[in-house]
């Protein structure tokens, strides 16, 4: 895989993070809507309990604010 920026590591966790959502939703027979993605990732980083890296944090983080504006 060589050198990857953190840019483009951000990016590839964002993509995950969005991904896992949206299967999960998708499994649950919910339609995907941004809105209810940045939520559903806001209430699983409110949960302290769940030991994250930096760059998973960052990345939820981001999903937010771009999802919900």
């Amino acid at each position: 895989m060589g050198n990857v920026s953190k840019d483009d590591a951000l990016y590839q966790e964002m993509c995950r993070v969005v991904g896992k959502v949206v299967l999960e939703m998708r499994d649950l027979g919910q339609e995907p809507k941004h809105i209810v993605i940045a939520g559903v990732v806001r209430t699983s980083l409110a949960n302290q309990r769940v030991k994250r890296s930096e760059l998973t944090t960052e990345a939820m983080e981001r999903v937010i604010k771009a999802l919900a504006g």
